[in-house]
């Protein structure tokens, strides 16, 4: 199976014997699954806020990893976890206050309607759980995803992440619908896939479980605009009898700029909502949050257990990451910071016949890079990330076809960051 931006060892041409070794030692005891960025990987050994650095003290800046949400080895963070780690940690059977002070806080920043949440480790497991509830509350068992979508790396999820390619096909309850094109009417278009998915299924005697969207729609290449466009699907799939599940595990966090969610942007209250990758800042957390309602059928006939999800060092870390963002002010901070990025973005492309359009939402930005003749390329999107490597800026291409750039870095981004990204972005085209 092929993955945009992988290394590929056949090709390498430019790794020093000693990282070779590495790569091969890597290979021999992880196995054949895992797979490298960038033509020449890199080797990092440390982090702090916007940069990664080499074992020869190298910075790169970290335009990609929205993982680490309030940058990386932010000291409030780390402080938390060793503190709490150094105090308790244990798993969900005893009463600990650290998980209901966390779970307060965090649903605060969600509709009332969505007053439970279920902690897991990652956002794979967030997600294999709202599947199971979905289907316990509707008794369906028919799922809607976008073409080319990624969902985590369960078998269940596997079978409704169409982007993980042909060797991983989807399940056949699964019904896939053209992701949005961010166009006008992008809302009607969108929404007559989803009907003639829940007509399909109809067809077939599948009742709708879900419709399970990223609302960022990231590994389709980046769709956020229309603002709204997402609420005549989610209608669509609530008169067949299925819920909504807002997939929040890569726009969660503030990342979008207008709020904690990126389904707060389609005025939507989700049914379920999933949410990992930033909750921790690099520390394996993840949840499902949900209405009572959907949770009570689920939850009467099955009991759940999470070994590791929400012990106290996770929900610690948690409450940090949520004090650095309100402190910091970081979800206005990718709301004016990412502009100011998306509007340079905007302008290198009226000048750059191969940049074409851009979109997103914040620090959460796909830009096409496109042939002479507008289509898609894909080789020149790696060309472009492996230039960007080469200069110490760390991206990578996602999309149906390869071809978008995938820009998301931590949200202490600052205009700054910006700056230099554009000048080493330039630098890149230009050497092309």
């Amino acid at each position: 199976m092929t993955m945009v931006n992988a290394f590929d060892p056949a090709k390498a041409t430019d790794v020093a014997d000693d990282e070779a070794a590495l790569i091969a030692r890597r290979q021999r005891l992880l196995g054949p699954a895992y797979r490298l960025f960038y033509a020449h990987p890199v080797h990092v050994v440390r982090g702090e806020g916007v940069w990664l650095y080499g074992r020869d003290g190298e910075a790169y800046l970290d335009a990609y990893n929205n993982v680490a949400s309030v940058g990386h080895s932010h000291p409030h963070v780390v402080a938390a976890l060793a503190r709490q780690a150094a105090t308790l940690n244990t798993h969900t059977r005893y009463i600990t206050d650290g998980i209901l002070d966390y779970a307060e806080r965090l649903l605060a920043t969600i509709p009332a309607a969505i007053s439970n949440i279920m902690f897991t480790c990652t956002g794979s497991e967030a997600n294999d759980l709202a599947l199971r509830v979905a289907k316990a509350a509707t008794g369906g068992t028919g799922v809607i995803v976008t073409q080319n979508a990624y969902h985590g790396v369960t078998d269940l999820l596997a079978g409704v992440s169409p982007s993980l390619g042909p060797s991983a096909p989807v399940g056949p309850m699964v019904r896939v619908v053209a992701a949005p094109s961010g166009q006008a009417d992008t809302g009607a278009v969108f929404a007559r896939g989803v009907s003639e998915a829940i007509a399909d299924m109809a067809v077939h005697g599948i009742k709708p479980a879900a419709l399970l969207v990223d609302t960022i729609f990231s590994s389709d290449g980046v769709f956020a605009d229309p603002a709204g466009f997402l609420a005549p699907a989610v209608e669509l799939v609530r008169e067949a009898g299925g819920l909504f599940i807002a997939d929040e595990v890569q726009p969660g966090f503030g990342r979008t700029g207008s709020g904690m969610w990126g389904f707060a942007r389609h005025g939507l209250t989700p049914d379920l909502v999933t949410m990992g990758k930033p909750m921790g800042d690099g520390h394996p957390m993840a949840a499902m949050a949900g209405r009572p309602e959907h949770l009570e059928a689920f939850g009467r006939n099955v009991r759940y257990f999470n070994t590791f999800g929400g012990n106290p060092v996770s929900c610690a870390v948690g409450m940090a990451v949520l004090d650095v963002i309100e402190a910091e002010g970081l979800i206005a901070n990718s709301a004016e910071v990412g502009a100011a990025l998306k509007r340079e973005l905007e302008a290198l492309a009226a000048s750059d016949s191969r940049v074409g359009p851009v979109r997103g939402a914040g620090l959460f930005l796909g830009v096409d890079i496109v042939d002479g003749k507008g289509a898609p390329d894909a080789a020149r999107a790696a060309a472009i990330v492996n230039g960007l490597r080469e200069r110490r800026v760390l991206i990578s291409a996602t999309g149906l076809h390869g071809h978008s750039l995938k820009i998301r870095p931590p949200m202490v981004f600052s205009r700054e960051n910006v700056a230099l990204f554009m000048d080493r972005l330039k630098d890149t085209l230009a050497d092309m």
